[in-house]
């Protein structure tokens, strides 16, 4: 059982990685410190693009506009940081 939340933990730390790289690709996208028509940066957003969107769109949808700011991708790290704790101190406890 604890190789089963150990791999949920895992997985939720390697997304909220994607999740910070995800931003910072976006960022730097934005302001043009990134050669947008190279192959392999064009490669990386796509893959960026497609790993984060499944869970942030549905966020996005919920969020008041605040303009060009985008906290959705705060409120996801927020949720896996609950979602860690819950797991470590309320579950596996019961199941140890």
């Amino acid at each position: 059982m604890y190789a089963l939340f150990q791999t949920i933990d895992l997985a939720l730390s390697i997304f909220t990685w994607i999740l910070i790289g995800s931003a910072i690709f976006s960022w730097l996208y934005a302001f043009n410190v990134i050669n947008s028509s190279n192959r392999f940066v064009a490669t990386l957003g796509q893959f960026f693009y497609n790993v984060t969107e499944p869970v942030l769109r549905p966020i996005r949808r919920f969020m008041p506009d605040l303009g060009g700011i985008d906290i959705s991708p705060i409120v996801v790290l927020l949720i896996i940081f609950f979602l860690r704790s819950f797991l470590w101190n309320s579950i596996y406890p019961l199941v140890a």
